[in-house]
């Protein structure tokens, strides 16, 4: 009842607040209903950061409730560039070690959902708070921020502060970036961060700065740490009031409502003062939850679906094309994926810790079957560590045109000008392996690691046989092609595979070696960052090498591969994509994960619904903001005005 009287207040004073704007656009508020929205990945309710996973769910929670952020993609511009909605002011310094510090000028309009100001003491707590490491001992995993400058010395206690993050106002904040990190093709993009409420999540602490760098301190002065793991237990990881999974203040266009385990409900933040394009919250209240294939189409038609976000299953999408072809009721939008579906192998497992076993494997993978089966023209088979809908993919196989200047913009001579765009032309992927269906190339991969048939007809070597276990999430329809186009053609070569399905948060408890791994292989899907930096999945192991963390591959060459492309000078665009393509080759070859396929997600929705912008840089909890409910605006050549009819 609590939670439903909020949602009720904040309606109200969303409308109070939104009046003088929705006179100036008549967009007429009261017609605005509750959408809700399904997708058939279901949450874990990891809705503060991703230092308890990744899930693509989850991650669309966040961008809808976490707002704020320093940093924004440009996806027409291919760029990360400051949100002048909080950053109104921008100077850099460099020092002579090559340190690289940003002094941004916050907004002093910027509140929370309970209206307390959001300041730079936010910004630094953020960043201390990720890189913590308290958050080890309550099953997260710290994010690793190596590019601030004197990380390792903070982290180490060899300094009491964070050199990297200075406070010197309350709405001014140095980041100094270190020298020795850069360059680095994403600069900017090292900056993202988003506030989060100090007072909500550790009270009794605060930042401080003494003039040096920023630090957690108690607020009261006292000496014994109150940040600790048995503080963040009780208000992060609380199952019923954690900020983990019910976050009750936030900076984001909504706020969180309620979350039983399936559905998340929203309601409009009334302090949210706007995105990038200054867009805000227009649609009152929102649902998410989890879809099922089968019957996600009926339930839409019913009403008791309204979006169907990142449709994938063949059957599904063509029932939706079907249904927003016949009716203006629907609309259709489709987008490429950024990033793809794989096997990732437990490389630590002594079945598949080499290579020759892993492309035995990927020998006998029928892709093309699978994805003509699984998503029919709509996917695409992948050969590496990357999605149909990246921009550096989109830029190597021509649908994207090359940042090549013609000679009359450039200056440059008209053969300088036919050389650049050579080198871009010659940008592709032809150099990667498509593991075809080769059973006699599996075989002999096998015969020559030393892996011979015993007596039941299985793969031995040293004791050990390969009989595989692989893990996917429960309710995937694509097991059944997974048996009929790979684990026929395995068992012909003498692997034998079992596959066994996990609840997806299980299944991520063991993939982020959580929980004992007793899996060979799992299937999952991912989408990538803007910032592609593959760098960033490798820890250093017992013996000092660089490890492919939740494949625990072990491989220096790709290792310098990610650091080479990571180096590269912001703006240098093809350099950058020549070393993506050597790192491409080097992950085809080595196979710490078997890459299946990128697909194009589909969204159907309402056909009154309008300014629902969903596509590659943006998902459906971003496009949502500045949406509204109504008819498209009238043309009128002698008003500027914009008018929606009810």
């Amino acid at each position: 009842m609590i939670r439903r009287i909020t949602a009720i207040l904040l309606t109200m004073l969303l409308m109070m607040s939104q009046m003088a704007w929705a006179e100036e656009t008549s967009i007429v508020l009261e017609d605005q209903r509750k959408l809700t929205v399904g997708n058939t990945t279901q949450m874990k309710g990891d809705f503060f950061t991703e230092l308890w996973g990744n899930a693509t769910s989850d991650i669309d929670v966040r961008e809808l409730i976490h707002g704020y952020n320093l940093v924004q993609w440009d996806g027409e511009q291919g760029e990360f560039n400051f949100d002048p909605t909080v950053v109104t002011g921008v100077a850099t310094v460099e020092n002579e070690y090559g340190d690289k510090s940003y002094i941004l000028v916050l907004a002093e309009d910027l509140k929370y959902s309970d209206g307390t100001p959001i300041t730079a003491w936010d910004y630094a707590f953020s960043y201390l708070f990720q890189i913590d490491p308290e958050i080890e001992k309550i099953g997260g995993k710290p994010i690793r921020k190596e590019h601030l400058l004197g990380y390792e010395a903070y982290l180490k206690g060899e300094l009491p502060y964070l050199q990297g993050v200075h406070v010197t106002s309350d709405y001014t904040i140095v980041v100094t970036l270190d020298g020795e990190f850069l360059p680095f093709f994403y600069e900017i993009g090292l900056l993202l961060c988003n506030p989060y409420p100090i007072h909500v999540i550790t009270p009794g602490v605060e930042v401080r700065d003494d003039g040096y760098g920023c630090y957690l301190a108690n607020a009261d002065g006292s000496q014994e740490p109150i940040f600790t793991a048995a503080l963040l237990e009780k208000t992060v990881n609380d199952p019923k009031t954690g900020y983990r999974s019910h976050p009750s203040v936030v900076s984001g266009a909504y706020v969180l409502t309620d979350w039983d385990g399936t559905t998340a409900k929203f309601a409009a933040n009334p302090y949210y003062k706007g995105n990038v394009k200054g867009e805000q919250a227009i649609i009152p209240t929102l649902e998410y939850t989890k879809a099922e294939n089968e019957t996600m189409l009926d339930q839409m038609e019913s009403g008791k679906l309204d979006i169907l976000n990142k449709v994938t299953r063949s059957d599904a999408i063509l029932d939706g094309l079907t249904l927003s072809g016949s009716s203006d009721d629907y609309q259709m939008k489709s987008y490429p994926r950024l990033g793809l579906s794989y096997i990732s192998f437990a490389c630590e497992k002594p079945t598949v810790s080499e290579t020759a076993v892993r492309q035995a494997i990927a020998y006998c993978m029928d892709r093309d079957a699978i994805l003509n089966e699984y998503t029919s023209s709509f996917g695409m088979r992948v050969d590496g560590y990357y999605g149909v809908g990246q921009w550096m993919y989109g830029l190597i196989n021509g649908t994207v045109e090359p940042p090549v200047e013609d000679p009359e913009t450039s200056g440059a001579s008209e053969a300088e000008y036919e050389a650049e765009l050579a080198e871009w032309e010659a940008l592709n992927l032809d150099e990667l392996n498509e593991y075809g269906v080769d059973q006699e190339k599996a075989a002999a991969l096998l015969d020559e690691a030393g892996w011979s048939l015993n007596a039941e007809g299985i793969r031995e070597k040293e004791g050990t046989a390969l009989d595989l276990l692989m893990y996917y999430p429960a309710g995937n329809e694509i097991v059944t092609s997974l048996e009929n186009h790979w684990a026929v053609y395995l068992k012909e070569v003498g692997i034998q595979l079992r596959m066994e399905p996990l609840e997806m948060s299980e299944l991520l408890q063991k993939y982020y070696k959580n929980d004992e791994r007793e899996m060979d292989m799992v299937f999952l899907a991912s989408n990538f960052d803007i910032v592609f930096d593959p760098f960033v999945n490798f820890r250093t192991d017992a013996a000092g090498e660089p490890n492919w963390s939740y494949t625990n591959h072990t491989d220096g060459e790709l290792y310098r591969l990610a650091d080479e492309m990571r180096k590269t000078e912001p703006g240098a665009v093809l350099e950058y994509l020549q070393k993506w393509i050597k790192f491409q080759e080097r992950f085809n070859e080595q196979l710490p994960m078997l890459p299946i396929y990128s697909n194009m997600y589909f969204d159907f929705y309402p056909g009154d619904l309008q300014n629902y912008d969903v596509n590659e840089e943006a998902t459906w909890s971003q496009a949502i903001v500045g949406a509204y409910i109504g008819e498209e605006p009238a043309e009128e050549e002698d008003s500027g005005d914009v008018l929606f009819d009810e």
